[in-house]
């Protein structure tokens, strides 16, 4: 998961980490906005009641309330990164506010941009209602919501082009491109084309899976049971764990609905390699290779961690401590990107946080995460063979999950000069990272004489 990409160069180490593109408390002030929405629809029977509104005097627990958690937790997110850190006077916005063009001069550059948004949305509307999976479970709703924000996401496009085309220092970018490339009049750029094409893709991917499983976690949250969790280390792990996975979707669905240049949390580019869509795509539906009876479901005949340590009460406190352990850092790694996480894309340097330690955080929790909860060495049919395969499956997934890391890495190494920055720095001084590339240097030092070298763990 650690191993660094293999480069023709090995770039100067730094003294000191790569400051960080997103501040700590942009993610902060958006975990508070969220609990505090979280202790309201719990609470609400109560707070209505107090405060005089009308019943029914019940929680919140309905999908609508869920979908105001990305309110409650992204306006202090804005909030902050505008007054604080005022992010929107950063040159990498490609923002010149000082100096705004006339309306009449940008007029056709916009028209042309715009044109070239209302048909990216159309192509991925088609592809919406081509895909059956999108029809079906919780992804229905999904449709709903976005068949709702559709005319005001295709009107609201008008202002906004308008407005931020005036003060854009390149406003032709990859949606003018396509634009021009539909509208056939200018000339245009297919590397362009090709890099809006490949943003969007994202945005409509995700987006779509994220607003499928966001209500599902919080309404969750605001049912769950706290009354008894002091004295049941299982329902207090579980009830944690979930908690903690609720805070990732929620902070993550704000981040993939607010690439935005004012924000200076655009997509800057979007993995260009094949393996990199490929090892992230078979990681989500409908193309999960993970469950189900898939090649990679390492479920079969196993039980959870509780079902093998019941009865000893110590071991399953220790056990409930560690799993939620790892999933706090997983949701920290989500939490840390304030604004702009997004799988598959390149939005800003992170440094700080849990990536102060390693570069793959949320990756190496994850996976600690599955092996420690499943434990797929013991197979409840007593089966050695069921025991085998689990295991060697879910290797395959950790593996799936280090050529994920392998392939980010490849597309920010080659993006920007402060990533390479901050991957140096990390292979030598990183917590956790520089612990991984010792042992690789150690292991290329003891290959035999004549072995072909791979890929440098240091590199």
């Amino acid at each position: 998961m650690e191993a660094a990409m293999n480069q023709s160069f090995r770039p100067s180490v730094p003294l000191a980490r790569p400051e960080s593109d997103v501040s700590a408390g942009v993610g902060l002030v958006g975990l508070a906005g969220l609990l505090v929405w979280l202790f309201v629809c719990r609470n609400w029977g109560s707070l209505a009641e107090m405060i005089g509104l009308p019943g029914p005097y019940t929680p919140l627990a309905g999908p609508y309330a869920a979908l105001a958690a990305i309110l409650a937790s992204g306006i202090p997110m804005v909030a902050w990164s505008l007054l604080v850190d005022r992010v929107h006077l950063r040159a990498s916005t490609g923002i010149d506010w000082s100096s705004p063009r006339p309306l009449h001069e940008m007029l056709p550059v916009s028209i042309t941009k715009i044109a070239g948004l209302w048909a990216t949305w159309a192509l991925i509307a088609a592809i919406y209602c081509l895909g059956r999976w999108y029809w079906r479970g919780n992804y229905y709703f999904a449709m709903q919501l976005l068949g709702y924000a559709a005319p005001v996401l295709f009107l609201g496009a008008v202002p906004y082009v308008l407005w931020l085309d005036r003060v854009l220092v390149q406003p032709r970018d990859g949606a003018w491109h396509f634009g021009a490339m539909l509208i056939g009049r200018e000339a245009w750029d297919a590397e362009q084309v090709r890099h809006h094409l490949r943003g969007w893709a994202v945005k409509g991917f995700f987006c779509a899976f994220m607003l499928s499983i966001d209500p599902l976690g919080f309404m969750g949250e605001v049912k769950a049971d706290y009354g008894h969790l002091a004295t049941d280390p299982v329902t207090l792990g579980n009830v944690a764990i979930e908690f903690m996975f609720m805070v990732d979707v929620q902070i993550a669905m704000v981040g993939y609905l607010l690439t935005m240049k004012p924000l200076d949390a655009h997509i800057r580019t979007a993995n260009p390699l094949l393996a990199g869509w490929v090892s992230a795509l078979m990681c989500y539906p409908p193309f999960i290779l993970m469950g189900g009876g898939n090649v990679l479901d390492y479920h079969q005949n196993t039980a959870d961690w509780a079902f093998w340590m019941a009865g000893h009460t110590k071991l399953l406190w220790l056990w409930a401590g560690v799993l939620v352990f790892l999933t706090a850092i997983y949701a920290w790694a989500t939490v840390a990107f304030g604004l702009r996480f997004s799988n598959l894309t390149y939005r800003g340097v992170l440094t700080n946080g849990p990536y102060a330690f390693t570069r793959h955080p949320a990756y190496l929790a994850k996976n600690l995460f599955w092996w420690l909860q499943t434990l797929p060495f013991l197979a409840t049919t007593h089966s050695p063979v069921d025991a085998v395969r689990n295991t060697v499956t879910l290797g395959l997934v950790s593996g799936v999950y280090y050529w994920r890391a392998r392939t980010e890495e490849a597309h920010l190494l080659a993006a920007d000069a402060k990533y390479r920055a901050y991957h140096a720095w990390m292979a030598e001084h990183g917590a956790i990272t520089a612990r991984f590339v010792r042992v690789g240097r150690w292991l290329a030092r003891r290959r035999p004489v004549g072995t072909p070298a791979g890929p440098h763990p240091a590199e």
